[in-house]
């Protein structure tokens, strides 16, 4: 295990490949993950009709309750989950209820709901608790009337209504059903103008404020009783309302108080919260509405639907049908998973029932005192950066989980007894762990011999590559330093050479078993400079698969352009002594003389070559050689002659060429448009001019219209008045 930027190593691998090495037994690590179970309280047996009664706290109903996983990647760590539903488990139980205009029937059989109710759940629990709350919809326009007389009085005048308001706390949770009853006896019903209800505020305020409701640990339950739909979050801008749902407690003198303030809540907002105060919620509603609250029952995990009779009558079957569907189902649910580890549930449900994958997770039709089994297997992928890390595992609308704490194996043992400044990590510049050096700040390399000073770490692969394409010392070697070291050979003979390991000695061609032909003790590789080009081609390739078989022995190479620029020193030097013409002179007859002889030569040369042998190759590098045999007394030779090719074309101008061309013509259309627009309006307007010239306006009076001015004439002076 190495610290990113220093040198890698290929010792981490398969036991019997690290044995085949010869890597000492004593010496491999391969830690394994292990499961430490830290609190396994047994699940409780508990009888209702025993006189001993536990807390809810001393009631166990999963097992275990706490673990320890040491996790190797890719090493999956599986462990048991035991869930038993048990007898007369406590009950917590909240009538939450609309209070607007249209429920005022439904008010009346709520009014001895606590004394019913107390006695059917004798049946199921004998610790039972009931609450109960209101809601109508936000004090502002324009879900309510801001006059100040309906502000009063919502309903008409002769209804006799209390004031509007948004949700309202009338009882905390309670034994005492009597107090129940009374208190709900004096409430009163609101109104409000819209027909969806502000119920997700109180759902919100009744699920966050436990102080103020008075939650226990124990099963909770939400009985969300209305007529109507519902406002979610965006709604709240119908009054001004902008800001989000901040989903804390705003409850003074048991009435939510910032309405006004905050928007209503999201539907994800609810179902987080809801969850994470273990609370399952039972709708009762309706007929009319009872496919909306069908569809956000999907959205909201242990929930329930009831249909609620016109004047609420079958509310106590209602919610003692619901109960019994929600408690007969477990869904398990973890917390979030750090990034890179994962989990998978199997589950051993009644009557021999397995599931796996999302329903996994999950067990139906648990009677009271029945046990299921879940199998869990976690796994990590890495090694988180935050280390420890804890998840948690619970039962959906329980107050129980499993802690499971994590810890990741990231190190092997040698490297937690490593020798600090060791001298074989160049003369005490690293710490040997696990048979590596781990270096000290400033020094780099496999064995800490580089200086960051010296050497900067992003330019230690870039001096080991030819260029951006290129693999790090041709993947044949190791940069070290900067420098590549080409790796060894099992064959001595074999080997890799070169400044960035491109080069070998055992890929190359051999006749009668001799590397390249090779003559007399040594190689004829000849390579030619292409001095236009800055490379060297190799011809040992080239030569192999163009001459015929008679050629591939020694070899003589002749490099033309060499030769003639010693034929034209001459010739120049000559022509200079005898005096007949100046050295400028000869210079430009021989280029003239050169340029026609070159072209002549090559196309004799070519076709005599072609004639003899038939073979030309053509080379990758914008040219192309052939060779030409001669047979001799003496010996066997052939020439190289190279030909070049025309260079290819010059991209810069063809790009300029064809941008400027197409702005160009961009600028013409546009001009085109432009003018023709013009012209256009032009004639409009001119066309409007003459039907203004055109137009005639008449004048008519009303026939009905009589003016408020009278004249009449007096017989004594003569005046007119008006």
């Amino acid at each position: 295990f190495l610290k990113q930027g220093e040198s890698k190593s290929t010792r981490c691998d398969e036991i019997d490949a690290l044995i085949k090495k010869g890597c000492p037994q004593k010496n491999l690590e391969n830690p394994k993950g292990a499961i430490i179970v830290t609190k396994n309280n047994t699940v409780t047996n508990r009888k209702k009709d025993v006189a001993e009664k536990r807390n809810p706290d001393q009631i166990t109903q999963i097992q275990p309750q706490k673990l320890t996983l040491n996790l190797r990647a890719g090493e999956p760590q599986k462990f048991s989950l035991k869930f038993k539903r048990a007898e007369d488990y406590p009950i917590d139980l909240y009538y939450l209820m609309d209070l607007s205009y249209s429920m005022k029937d439904d008010l009346e059989n709520v009014k001895n709901l606590g004394t019913d109710l107390m006695r059917e759940m004798q049946s199921v629990t004998s610790d039972f608790r009931i609450g109960f709350g209101s809601f109508v919809e936000k004090t502002v326009m324009p879900y309510i009337s801001t006059t100040p007389a309906k502000l009063l009085n919502p309903c008409t005048s002769d209804q006799n209504c209390t004031s509007p308001f948004s949700y309202k706390n009338v009882l905390n949770l309670t034994k005492d059903g009597h107090e129940f009853n009374s208190l709900v006896s004096r409430q009163q019903i609101s109104g409000n103008l819209d027909s969806p209800e502000g119920g997700f505020d109180a759902i919100m305020q009744v699920a966050v404020c436990g102080e103020q409701i008075g939650w226990r640990n124990v099963t909770r339950l939400l009985v969300f009783s209305t007529d109507a739909g519902f406002h979610f979050a965006g709604d709240g801008k119908l009054g001004g309302i902008v800001l989000p749902n901040d989903g804390k407690c705003h409850l003074n003198d048991n009435i939510y108080t910032m309405s006004h303030y905050y928007d209503y809540p999201s539907i994800a907002h609810l179902v987080q919260k809801l969850s994470d105060n273990n609370i399952q919620t039972i709708f009762a509603v309706t007929e009319e509405f009872q496919p909306v609250y069908k569809e956000l029952k999907n959205l909201i995990p242990k929930s329930a639907v009831g249909t609620l009779s016109a004047n609420s009558s079958n509310v106590i079957k209602l919610i003692i049908d619901a109960y019994n569907s929600l408690s007969s189902e477990v869904i398990l649910e973890n917390s979030k998973l750090p990034e890179g580890v994962s989990i998978s549930y199997i589950s051993h449900c009644k009557n021999g029932l397995s599931e796996t994958g999302d329903n996994g997770r999950k067990c139906s039709n648990i009677s009271i005192g029945d046990e299921v089994t879940f199998d869990i297997s976690i796994t990590t992928k890495g090694c988180p950066s935050h280390g420890t890390e804890v998840i948690k595992i619970k039962p959906l609308g329980f107050n129980e989980e499993v802690v499971i704490d994590l810890k990741f194996i990231c190190e092997c043992e040698c490297s937690k007894t490593g020798t600090p400044n060791s001298l074989k990590c160049h003369f005490g510049n690293g710490t040997l762990e696990c048979g590596a050096c781990r270096c000290n700040e400033g020094r780099i390399g496999r064995v800490c011999e580089c200086s960051k000073d010296d050497v900067r770490a992003e330019d230690l692969d870039a001096n080991c590559r030819m260029d951006n394409g290129t693999d790090i010392c041709s993947n044949n070697g190791d940069c070290i330093c900067g420098t590549c070291e080409c790796k060894k050979r099992d064959n001595p003979e074999e080997r890799y050479e070169g400044k960035y390991c491109e080069c070998d000695n055992f890929n190359c061609d051999r006749s009668n078993n001799k590397l390249c032909g090779e003559h007399n003790g040594r190689h004829q590789h000849e390579e030619v400079e292409e001095k236009e080009h800055g490379r060297r081609h190799n011809f040992e390739e080239d030569m192999t698969q163009s001459l015929p078989e008679k050629y591939l022995g020694t070899r003589h190479v002749e490099d033309r352009q060499r030769h003639f620029e010693e034929e034209k020193e001459k010739e120049i030097a000559h022509e200079k002594n005898h005096g007949r013409h100046s050295e400028e002179e000869l210079t430009e007859m021989y280029k003239k003389r050169e340029n026609g002889k070159h072209h002549s030569e090559e196309e004799e040369e070519e076709s005599l070559f072609t004639k003899k042998h038939g073979a030309r190759h053509h080379s990758e590098h914008w040219g192309r050689h052939y060779f030409e045999g001669e047979e001799d007394r003496e010996r066997d030779s052939a020439k190289v002659h190279w030909i070049k090719c025309p260079t290819g074309p010059d991209i810069i101008p063809i790009v300029a060429g064809l941008v400027a061309g197409i702005v160009l013509i961009g600028l013409a259309l546009l001009f085109i448009w432009k003018l023709l627009m013009i012209i256009h309006d032009r004639r409009e307007f001119a066309k409007f001019e003459k039907e203004k010239m055109n137009a005639k306006w008449d004048t008519v009076n009303n026939t009905i219209y009589r003016s408020p001015i009278n004249q009449f004439h007096t017989q004594i002076c003569g005046y007119k008045k008006a």
